[in-house]
């Protein structure tokens, strides 16, 4: 299959190359032409020679209208454009009406994968219509992890970002409660090896998954995180659930303390949001602050491979 793709950075060169090996046409477009296959947008269009041309876009929400915009001028009917970003879900149905109005069709595909997707998979949750899902699931199951899991079309315009928005806010709580056992154990003068603590609960443990391998993988880099700042951003998805459960009326407790407790890390040095900073580094390449660099932001490379990828 052929597929455009626009944005070439950690997650979407990474799929690019993963989308070429299992034996894809893709035609990238980077802002950055070190990255970029095409010198416009226009070029990328024009090298889909096959109908109907499929065109991802893999850009921040904050650009995703103006790309999508120039987009609808250079393609037709039948043609079809998926926002593979981390979106806010309320965008989608208004794109999507915008889009039909020239005959485009529209998916919205929330990604989870981070660093890792292009030798594990991708996590992929779609919104839309069934015929268009249909137009571009070779890509979906060349980007999906191998197996029966990973993909799922979630329903109608807006179902996959809002899948992916509470995919993300469940990261944030579990992240958290990581977070805040490891903190309690590093104060327990008893407990003499933390992170041999952490590393034997990778097997036979109800609370095993790829964010706890993450954060060994963490502690086998810096076994006390002495090298973070205890400061951890948010992406906006943690704000859009909470704000999400209070349309909906669902109580979110758990959720909501963990994006407090980011805010409540740019306040005071926290221990706890050095192992937030830490796992979040690892699954995503997310910036995080060196305590040697003072208040410059530092990234580091992810660690070794997780033992447990496919728990996502």
């Amino acid at each position: 299959m052929q597929m455009g793709l626009v944005g070439l950075g950690k997650m979407g060169g990474n799929m690019r190359e993963r989308l070429r090996e299992a034996g894809h046409t893709i035609i990238g477009y980077d802002t950055d032409p070190e990255l970029s296959d095409t010198e416009s947008l226009e070029a990328m269009v024009e090298r889909i020679d096959r109908e109907p041309q499929v065109v991802w876009v893999m850009v921040p929400d904050r650009v995703v209208d103006p790309v999508i915009d120039e987009l609808a001028g250079l393609l037709g009917e039948g043609d079809v454009i998926i926002d593979g970003g981390n979106s806010r879900w309320t965008h989608d149905a208004p794109r999507a009406r915008k889009l039909a109005e020239r005959g485009i069709e529209y998916l919205d595909c929330g990604v989870s994968g981070g660093v890792w997707g292009i030798t594990q998979g991708y996590a992929l949750m779609v919104g839309g219509d069934d015929a268009t899902v249909a137009k571009a699931q070779p890509i979906f199951d060349s980007l999906k992890p191998a197996g029966e899991f990973g993909f799922v079309h979630a329903g109608e315009h807006g179902a996959g970002h809002f899948a992916k928005m509470v995919h993300n806010g469940i990261e944030y709580a579990i992240m958290q409660a990581y977070a805040e056992g490891w903190e309690l154990l590093e104060a327990a003068g008893h407990v003499r090896s933390v992170r041999e603590t952490f590393n034997s609960w990778r097997e036979g443990s109800v609370i095993k998954s790829w964010l706890l391998d993450l954060a060994v993988n963490a502690l086998n880099e810096d076994e006390h995180l002495d090298r973070l700042a205890g400061y951890a951003e948010d992406s906006g998805e943690g704000r859009w659930t909470v704000e999400a459960a209070l349309d909906l009326a669902v109580p979110v407790p758990a959720i909501s303390n963990a994006l407090f407790a980011r805010f409540t890390s740019r306040q005071d040095e926290s221990p706890a949001m050095r192992m937030i900073a830490a796992m979040r580094n690892q699954f995503g390449g997310h910036t995080v602050r060196d305590v040697a660099a003072g208040p410059e932001h530092v990234e580091a490379a992810p660690g070794e491979e997780p033992a447990h990828p496919g728990e996502q």
